[in-house]
């Protein structure tokens, strides 16, 4: 299906600096260069997305596999299969691996994350789901994160959970723009075959639907 929204070629940018982003992004993702293609119809949508992804999501105050949990917690609820096929590569090489994507949903009785990760996944879902909250709740954050993480946690998942409802209406799909590179695909999506392969399996994530919890 064709996005809704048309991709910029980057043989039309004749800005160097957008060539040499989308250059990154098929190198490395997080974003992969096809949502950044749409964005590229206004270049300040573009900038204020890669800068906002560069300063606090790769960077940032608080731990970027933290926020990765969250960002992928976020795919999964709303279900964003284009970001939720995604994977930090920041992340894998500070030994994130595959399995610790598997629970995100049940993360609070998974035994695959910890004490700091199930705080940190709890106000990712408190956020995404519009969950009531009180003061248990936000005793539990304060007693892992300080309150400059808790604004960079909080606003992250703000804005991908936002960005990741956008993309889901879009109809775009990887390897679709500057394909050949397969930075940050989750395994099993590195190419267009393996991406239709995987979709097409009866355990595709994207089949279950999820159900909020009715408090935070």
């Amino acid at each position: 299906m064709a996005p809704r929204i048309s991709y910029v070629e980057p043989a039309s940018i004749t800005d160097p600096a957008m060539i040499q982003e989308l250059e990154r992004c098929a190198r490395e993702g997080t974003p992969r260069p096809e949502s950044q293609a749409v964005r590229a119809h206004v270049p300040a949508v573009f900038w204020s997305f890669a800068d906002t992804w560069r300063t606090v999501f790769h960077q940032g105050v608080a731990d970027h596999s933290i926020k990765e949990l969250c960002r992928v917690y976020v795919s999964r609820a709303v279900l964003c299969e284009f970001c939720g096929n995604q994977r930090s590569i920041k992340s894998a090489r500070a030994g994130l691996v595959e399995d610790d994507y598997r629970d995100l949903i049940n993360f609070e009785t998974s035994s695959r994350y910890d004490e700091r990760q199930k705080a940190a996944l709890s106000y990712a879902e408190a956020i995404t789901w519009d969950l009531p909250t009180d003061d248990a709740f936000w005793a539990r954050l304060h007693a892992h994160f300080s309150e400059p993480e808790l604004v960079e946690i909080g606003y992250f998942v703000a804005i991908t959970m936002g960005q990741q409802r956008w993309l889901r209406t879009l109809n775009i799909e990887h390897h679709q723009v500057m394909a050949g590179q397969d930075g940050s695909m989750a395994p099993g999506f590195e190419t267009a075959e393996a991406l239709a392969r995987s979709k097409a399996d009866p355990d595709y994530w994207a089949r279950s639907k999820t159900r909020p919890a009715t408090a935070a």
